[in-house]
């Protein structure tokens, strides 16, 4: 749009976060939650850009609607009360389950309706669906960071609604026909590359915004199950009613092979000359307590694990300036995005640093140009080879 969002050729999906983010808190569109970063973003008429559910057939006839919990879709989900609808709300980062049901008192007003939509009211006026709850989904509203008029959506890159939807499909809760609506300021419909799509990410076929209705008209396929061999073990130990679901689908007889397990599975076919070579590649430590994995093989810890101490290759690469607000979780989803992800993560957010370990010198200095210059919460990372590279088990810290 003339004045908006502007992506430099072959953008991340990263930097389209980064845009909107910046674009909506600098143009004043911005509303409360804020700021708007990490999130799915709240902006000025957003309570307007809802009401043209009132105008979908789809959501005239719907009688179960499933509605991300995120501010601007808090008018989507009074709308769905006050209209007699059943309204399915996903639990906070699928903790507890998959869908809280809202139950509105006997006789409810508009006011407590209204009050039934908000955060603290899903908490007040919820009943947990279970996976044998039977739910069917006629119509799903979703929150974006970003969308394009073809469907193609991002989110805020934690990969929650498209992991709703996966586990929604496993249920049987919704078919491939099932309308997908997402609700957005006109200044997030941008110009999406289809190549930055992943075959789980979820597409929609209505945007609604302040000024428009639209079709997207979107043929992508929408994810058809949960796809286990992306999960790992910690989505598994982070999202319980995963287990439950994969449980279920290796009764069925499907494959529900984990990304971990996938990993594993390949290295121990591997001739011994080569896995030598890959030792340190290779190798899923699991020793520190909480430990939390970036990829396959990657770890967060203080200790390093033995494959590693072995390998004379190890070459470190230095973050500093991490802001005190960022999360690992947020550096790990950054590294990915920008396929940087390491071999292990150190990190260190008490003195606002961390340390990636990369295979070889070549793969550290790929990594460094790749993060050179990205901003995270608002401060510029320092991104650099660490000064003195593993020893023996030992790395010289940079002074900061």
């Amino acid at each position: 749009m003339e004045g908006g969002v502007r992506l430099r050729a072959g953008a991340s999906k990263w930097d389209v976060r980064e845009k909107v983010w910046e674009y909506l808190e600098s143009s004043g569109l911005a509303d409360f939650p804020r700021p708007v970063h990490r999130r799915i973003p709240n902006f000025k008429g957003a309570a307007h850009a809802a009401t043209r559910l009132l105008g979908l057939q789809e959501f005239k006839a719907a009688s179960t609607v499933k509605v991300n919990p995120d501010a601007p879709q808090k008018n989507a989900r009074f709308l769905t009360l006050e209209a007699r609808k059943t309204l399915l709300v996903p639990t906070p980062r699928l903790r507890t389950g998959l869908f809280n049901r809202i139950v509105p008192p006997p006789g409810a007003t508009k006011e407590i309706l209204r009050t039934c939509a908000t955060s603290q009211g899903i908490k007040e006026y919820s009943v947990p669906v279970g996976l044998d709850g039977k739910a069917r989904v006629d119509l799903v509203v979703v929150g974006s960071v970003a969308v394009s008029e073809k469907g193609w959506r991002i989110g805020k890159g934690e990969g929650y609604a498209d992991m709703e939807y996966a586990m929604m499909v496993s249920m049987g809760a919704v078919q491939k026909d099932t309308p997908v609506v997402t609700v957005v300021h006109d200044c997030q419909v941008l110009d999406i590359a289809e190549e930055l799509l992943d075959d789980h990410d979820l597409t929609v076929d209505y945007i609604l915004t302040p000024t428009r209705t639209i079709k997207t008209n979107c043929k992508r396929p929408k994810p058809q199950g949960i796809m286990w061999h992306k999960v790992s073990y910690e989505m598994l130990e982070k999202i319980p009613i995963l287990k439950s679901l994969r449980c279920k689908e290796k009764e069925a007889g499907k494959d529900v092979t984990l990304r971990d397990e996938r990993s594993d599975s390949a290295h121990s076919d591997r001739p011994a000359a080569v896995d030598e070579q890959a030792a340190a590649e290779g190798a899923r430590a699991q020793a520190a307590a909480g430990s939390a994995q970036l990829g396959p093989h990657s770890v967060e810890s203080d200790a390093l694990s033995p494959s590693l101490e072995g390998c004379g290759t190890i070459t470190t690469v230095y973050v500093g300036n991490i802001p005190p607000s960022l999360r690992v979780s947020e550096l790990k989803c950054a590294l990915r995005e920008f396929r940087a992800t390491p071999l292990r993560l150190n990190w260190q957010g008490a003195q606002h640093r961390a340390f990636l370990d990369y295979k070889d010198k070549a793969a550290a200095e790929s990594a460094v140009s790749s993060l050179k210059g990205l901003s995270l919460r608002g401060s510029t990372l320092r991104v650099e080879l660490a000064k003195n590279q593993r020893n023996k088990g030992q790395v010289e810290i940079n002074s900061e």
